[in-house]
């Protein structure tokens, strides 16, 4: 038992105990009140904002549900949080008394060798064991410090988790438009080829009948087989999207084509997002609140690396019963310690000032590295604004311009069959069709990209369905 002379001390230089290092504090930017083409008007929470579901289309809500709940990436990320909450009771543990117990026993002996009749001189049985207890005074805060970090830490990987969701949206629905996009340029490539077609059979009769010559024939013949060449290419980029969206969603890469070959309609928002404000941002935005909680982690580093630069104290102790059993005598030793045992850095090369000064600068990194994420956040959704804002008119030309072609076109093919005008005027005409159509599907699938981009880029729809808080425990990866 300690005395209570002894143990005054103690308690003053446990209640004298500090922890070292700054307190982290949430970092401030100066960010404009409103996007440039924005309104004035917050968004609020838009981490269940389902904006996927302004396509009106069932197959691509049903991708984004199964995404969500099978991508790999996302399963990943959610056991880094089992990761990381183990290190959160690694990284206290330190700081917590501990109590061992050992036990050994031998047996041991000798006996005559050489010359001399053999014979046993002495043996002996022996047994030993106890327990240790051991308690690190945490003085100067290292180990507060070590949990604060790994706290810190933790907060990060459920922020990774929504990063990766989010990122996971994006993937789905990009891959989705694109398998649409080339869907479209499919159907437009082969209706073009059906015409020319047409054209390069009225050329022929026309040429039975006098009216054309060899080179019109062939004319008509080069445009078609360059229509044939365009297919491959896009069949390719058909399936390679829809490759994407099956291992997005954990599946074998051909999984989906004959669900996908089902054609649609290239997907079209019905109504316009709403951008918020640049301050929503630093809630809404994971990877704005996952570089957030690395700083928060870099800081509480600083304290754990001072620490580290002053005494440390020890309280330790053991019991140790003993029994032995010698010639036929046995008896046992019970023994016993207790006391504090200090650690006290004198010279170590500078190495220990060292690290608190690369803490201190990684610190300052990780800021740095929390303002760029806020400014690169700010940049996509101006970005973004600025795309979708004109999108609209961009279609809406190349609506007029297809029409007017297509208008073109007949009134070409019509005058080319009454003998009024060259197969060249009708061959433009088609050319200039089909470039149309192409551009227009071109602009629809871009106008539905940025919209997804503009979605994505203020943080919307991660925490659709479940959090990660919800999905750790249960996250499991299925075999087939």
């Amino acid at each position: 038992m300690i005395s209570t002379r002894a143990a005054a001390p103690l308690v003053l230089l446990l209640l004298s105990s500090c922890t070292l290092g700054p307190d982290h504090t949430a970092p401030q930017i100066s960010l404009p009140a409103k996007f440039a083409e924005g309104s004035a008007t917050s968004n609020g929470d838009v981490a269940k904002n389902a904006w996927w579901t302004a396509f009106s289309d069932t197959r691509l809500n049903g991708y984004v549900n199964q995404g969500l709940s099978q991508n790999l990436d996302v399963l990943q990320a959610l056991e880094r949080i089992n990761q990381a909450q183990a290190a959160v009771i690694s990284a206290g543990a330190g700081g917590l008394p501990s109590l061992d117990l050992s036990a050994q026993a031998g047996r041991s002996g000798a006996s005559r060798i050489g010359g001399s009749p053999s014979g046993s001189l002495a043996e002996q049985n022996s047994a030993s064991g106890g327990p240790t207890a051991s308690w690190f005074l945490d003085l100067f805060g290292l180990y507060a410090r070590s949990r604060e970090a790994a706290l810190a830490d933790l907060d990060a990987s459920y922020a990774s988790v929504d990063v990766a969701r989010l990122t996971l949206l994006s993937a789905v629905a990009g891959a989705y438009i694109d398998v649409r996009f080339y869907q479209e340029r499919i159907a437009l490539t082969r209706a073009n080829l059906e015409s020319r077609r047409e054209t390069l059979n009225l050329t022929k009769l026309q040429l039975e009948a006098g009216a054309a010559s060899r080179l019109d024939v062939v004319q008509a013949e080069g445009l078609v087989n360059s229509t044939l060449s365009t297919l491959p290419g896009l069949e390719t980029q058909f399936r390679q999207a829809a490759h994407r969206i099956a291992t997005l969603l954990g599946l074998p890469a051909s999984s989906l084509i004959a669900d996908l070959q089902r054609g649609a309609r290239q997907p079209v928002a019905r109504f316009s997002p709403k951008s918020g404000v640049p301050a929503d941002l630093i809630r809404n935005r994971p990877d704005v609140r996952a570089s957030e909680r690395q700083l928060a982690a870099a800081t509480a580093r600083i304290g754990v690396a001072e620490a580290q630069l002053y005494p440390s104290i020890t309280l330790g102790g053991s019991i140790t019963p003993s029994y032995s059993k010698a010639l036929g005598t046995d008896g046992g030793i019970l023994s016993w310690s207790f006391g504090p045992q200090l650690s006290l850095p004198i010279f170590d090369g500078g190495a220990l000032k060292a690290n608190v000064k690369s803490s201190e600068s990684a610190a300052r990194e990780a800021y740095l590295s929390w303002k760029q994420t806020v400014l690169g956040a700010v940049e996509e959704v101006e970005n973004a604004l600025a795309a979708v804002s004109r999108d609209g008119r961009t279609v809406a030309a190349l609506r007029a311009t297809v029409k007017s072609y297509q208008e073109a076109l007949e009134l070409a093919t019509a005058s080319y069959r009454d003998g009024a005008s060259s197969l060249l005027d009708v061959l433009d005409a088609q050319r200039q069709v089909s470039d149309s159509q192409a551009n227009l599907a071109a602009a629809v699938q871009q106008m539905a990209q940025n919209y997804v981009s503009l979605n994505v880029a203020i943080g919307g729809g991660y925490a659709v369905g479940s959090t990660a808080k919800t999905e750790v425990a249960s996250a499991k990866v299925v075999k087939d």
